[in-house]
């Protein structure tokens, strides 16, 4: 029988690690549950694996360890998977599985360069094992070494490898690694203001001419300010949905809103969407619209005025 640790002194070595092996799976995934699932199997076979570690490498030795039996939960995982990225070239309608990141659940070392959608996105386009030397390498910062090591390669396979990554994710435009910005912000408090006031016209004026519209996991596309239009006056126009209410959020170092929705006959605002947003040259370039379903997990209440559930 595997020697394993007592269950409170197991529980107590890798909890301070658990959100940064989240959010590792996540970046691997793109799913933010999903990531949930592959972090409780990270910690089952560590639990079995236990009498294989070396303790004498202390905590940022548990860390490291952690992090190969995350990366090679993940990669399992995805062989299992029978998801296939083969292009980008509609944004987010080709990307059924990608979930949001609420920014309170990240450490203040997390730049938007390695969270944003469009880079989560972007590298669900590498091979599963291209992408884990990628955010190992170049995320991690991990050695060719040690990386060879945890994917059991050799370092001349992780560096052909990388730079194939590279290569491809070179051929697409990046977020930059910056905090919120001013132009930012303002933009998501006007979205908010014509949104809640159910202003089409102010909504339009925002908006950059090829505006790009998508919400995962429905594949559907709108491309341009002529294939919006309808979704706002549906929302805003005669027969609308009913009033509006949006609280502001960050998510993937973006912002976004989570827009609550009291439809006629109803005493409540309930959450109805979360809207994130890219600004570019003070519009709106893009908007992703996700569900309401991980809400609990980023302590947004389903009621607005109600505590988190």
């Amino acid at each position: 029988m595997p020697t394993v640790p007592p269950s409170a002194s197991f529980d107590a070595q890798v909890a301070p690690h658990r959100r940064a092996l989240h959010l590792h799976c996540y970046r691997m995934l793109a799913s933010f549950s999903e990531a949930e699932d592959q972090v409780q199997e990270t910690l089952l076979r560590a639990w079995r694996a236990w009498s294989s570690f070396d303790s004498a490498t202390g905590e940022p030795g548990l860390r490291r360890w952690l992090y190969r039996i995350a990366t090679n939960a993940c990669l399992d995982h995805l062989k299992s998977s029978t998801r296939k990225l083969s292009s980008l070239s509609r944004s987010f309608a080709e990307v059924p599985w990608l979930e949001p990141y609420a920014d309170s659940l990240l450490d203040g070392a997390t730049t938007k360069e390695t969270i944003a959608l469009g880079y989560l996105a972007l590298i669900q386009l590498l091979p599963a094992r291209q992408r884990a030397v990628l955010v190992l390498r170049d995320v991690l910062g991990w050695s060719a070494a040690e990386t060879a090591a945890a994917l059991e390669l050799t370092v001349v396979a992780v560096n052909s490898s990388l730079a194939r990554a590279r290569d491809t994710v070179g051929k697409h435009d990046a977020p930059a690694a910056t905090e919120p910005t001013e132009e930012e912000r303002a933009v998501l408090a006007a979205y908010i203001d014509a949104h809640q006031r159910g202003d089409v016209a102010a909504s339009i004026a925002m908006m950059a001419k090829d505006i790009r519209v998508t919400m995962p996991p429905h594949p559907v596309f709108y491309g341009g300010v002529a294939a919006h239009t309808p979704l706002l006056e549906r929302a805003f126009g005669a027969g609308a949905m009913g009033e509006w209410r949006l609280v502001p959020i960050w998510l993937n170092r973006q912002p976004a809103a989570v827009c609550y929705l009291r439809r006629p006959g109803d005493a409540e605002l309930r959450a109805f969407k979360l809207d994130v947003l890219v600004v570019r040259g003070g519009k709106v370039a893009e908007i992703t619209t996700f569900g309401i379903g991980l809400l609990p997990a980023f302590g947004v209440p389903p009621i607005l005025g109600s505590a988190p559930s």
